[in-house]
């Protein structure tokens, strides 16, 4: 089974991700982790110094090769959905799971983080809601499922997560399901 999650940054796809793979028994993969792997330095780094349409053909090649034949967890970037190309690819090869927040919860959660390169502006409220406004379609257009992260916490989040895949028909690979 081939999970993946997409959201905007911060929305805690990476958090979710991790225990919602613990809980399928299912390897992770954080895609922006195995972009820096690829890269040999930060995204940030690279971002300042290739570009961002350089740092996305990087990660539609790197979101390629995860959606070839991988049995597991995936966080994407938040950017990742930019691309038709792996809008098709998260769709087709798997299950997409929207972790929609809004702009001011992405806000508390990320007002003093300094990582991510797309918010090191001078007005991040602003920009989040930018991202959101132009992101928010394609992240809808991507998922099987869309969950609002609001203020459940992340062992709510999975349970919700466990149970719309049951309910999908993917209870059979579920190792913790009741038996009949």
């Amino acid at each position: 089974m081939l999970l993946s999650l997409v959201g905007l940054p911060g929305s805690g796809k990476t958090t979710v991700g991790r225990q919602l793979a613990r809980r399928l028994r299912l390897r992770f993969v954080d895609s922006d982790q195995a972009i820096e792997s690829r890269l040999g330095c930060s995204i940030r780094e690279f971002f300042e110094r290739e570009g961002e349409p350089r740092f996305r053909d990087i990660e539609a090649e790197v979101i390629e090769t995860l959606m070839q034949d991988c049995d597991c967890v995936v966080s994407t970037g938040g950017g990742a959905v930019l691309r038709e190309e792996n809008r098709r690819h998260l769709r087709q090869r798997g299950r997409v799971i929207y972790l929609k927040s809004t702009p001011e919860e992405l806000f508390r959660r990320l007002r003093h983080d300094t990582n991510r390169p797309l918010l090191q502006v001078s007005d991040p409220m602003s920009r989040l809601r930018e991202l959101f406004e132009y992101r928010d379609p394609l992240y809808s257009e991507v998922a099987h499922f869309i969950l609002e992260t609001g203020r459940p916490s992340v062992a709510s989040l999975v349970n919700m997560i466990v149970m719309q895949l049951e309910l999908d028909g993917h209870n059979e690979t579920s190792p913790y399901r009741e038996k009949a």
